[in-house]
């Protein structure tokens, strides 16, 4: 999750700018500036120049290369899609900002395809973007130039744009069989590790990016299970690979997963050194504030990333069968966060005061897969962060989620669950 390392964006209105509307939508509609190869191309630097009256985002690549440039709102961000790109930036770069752009991410978004994210403070208007092929010893470079505009201005911009990509609607799996009760297929696990890309989660106390330390833990989970025998094993993903929050429930419906586990690694910004593993379960009502506020900062990542975030569709909510699977759903993800805790004391992993929470979150929301959001630890406190690092806690961590896992399919498979 994000905390003390996210980087936030900060909205304010400001007034109307001076700029035509045709100029403003001619300027922010993506168009291609024209390239050359870009199989190695890298970014080796980044910085904000001017003021509130005009700011300029430069970047310094080693070759030109083609971009594209668009807008979206709430909050007001300014969107720039690059090819495959090497972020070799220093260290912290794009935390804070200057003039309209309170602070800028960046990183992979897709396959082949990069992306930076520069949050405005109120709405803006892009004047123009171009780059500059390197010569005379010095790197290409890439520029955009933003200057104020209003937010009626700023919305029709981002109206004539390219349209919102739809997810594919969640809806209750009528021809699932009990393949796994009938020994026609293995028990499928789905291991989602947090964030990734572009969107790096939560920093730790000494740098640790939360996406590199649960991607590596998730490997070592996945090796593991693999080797039991008794699982099939997919991960959402197994490099540094941006996707979006829905794109993970799909995933993981589309491989009919029997069991979610989407792995984090908390943070804390309140000054005070917090310990320990949390066990999350999807529930529209959060268990207190601080599951809600966990939930609510998991829930930003495709914002954080440059992402539409598609409206619900409401008939879903209204279908019956789908209601009644996903409360069978919810008591299974239950069961499996139990059976974890438990787990988890067993082997001596340290755990919250309250490791047991519910909270409304995106990627738990698959109506037919039991899912369950494992925060490991807090990586804002440096002793825990160096701690998950280690291998011999990864390594206790791991066999406290097998005999979980183990224990969690013995019962229901017993039971005759075995969906």
């Amino acid at each position: 999750m994000t905390g003390n390392g996210e980087r936030r964006s900060r909205i304010c209105r400001k007034g109307p700018g001076s700029l035509a509307l045709a100029a403003v939508i001619m300027a922010a509609v993506a168009f291609p500036v024209s390239v050359a190869d870009a199989n190695d191309l890298t970014a080796t630097d980044a910085r904000i120049v001017g003021d509130g009256a005009r700011t300029r985002f430069v970047a310094d690549l080693t070759e030109r290369l083609e971009i594209a440039v668009f807008t979206m709102a709430d909050p007001y961000r300014v969107i720039v899609d690059l090819p495959n790109v090497r972020f070799a930036l220093p260290q912290g770069v794009g935390a804070t900002g200057r003039g309209l752009i309170s602070a800028f991410r960046y990183g992979q978004i897709a396959p082949g395809k990069s992306r930076i994210v520069l949050d405005a403070t109120g709405p803006v208007a892009v004047n123009r973007y171009f780059v500059i092929p390197p010569a005379d010893g010095q790197p290409a470079r890439l520029v955009v130039d933003l200057v104020p505009s209003s937010r009626d201005r700023f919305l029709e911009v981002v109206r004539q744009q390219r349209p919102t990509e739809i997810a594919t609607p969640i809806a209750p799996r009528a021809d699932r069989l009990d393949a796994k009760r009938r020994g026609t297929r293995d028990i499928r696990i789905v291991i989602d590790p947090g964030h990734g890309g572009i969107d790096s989660g939560a920093v730790g106390a000494t740098g640790t990016l939360e996406k590199t330390l649960v991607l590596d833990f998730s490997k070592r989970l996945g090796e593991a299970l693999r080797a039991t025998g008794r699982y099939d094993v997919v991960m959402t993903r197994d490099d540094d690979s941006f996707i979006p929050l829905r794109k993970r429930v799909e995933f993981a419906r589309a491989h009919d997963a029997d069991l979610f586990l989407s792995v984090h690694a908390n943070s804390f910004a309140g000054g005070v050194e917090v310990k320990g593993a949390t066990v999350y379960t999807l529930s529209e009502r959060a268990s207190d504030r601080v599951a809600a506020a966990v939930a609510a900062s998991e829930n930003r990542a495709d914002i954080l990333a440059g992402m539409d975030i598609p409206e619900e569709d409401s008939d879903q909510v209204k279908d019956i069968l789908l209601d009644l699977t996903r409360r069978e759903t919810k008591n299974f993800g239950i069961v499996f966060a139990k059976n974890l805790i438990a787990s988890f004391r067993d082997r001596g992993i340290k755990l919250t005061n309250d490791p047991r929470k519910e909270a409304s979150f995106i990627v738990l929301e698959a109506p037919d897969v039991p899912s369950a959001l494992i925060e490991l630890g807090y990586l804002s406190t440096s002793a825990e962060e160096e701690l998950m690092k280690s291998a011999e806690w990864q390594e206790k961590a791991t066999d406290a989620m097998i005999r979980a896992i183990d224990g969690y399919f013995a019962t229901r498979l017993a039971r005759g669950a075995g969906q």
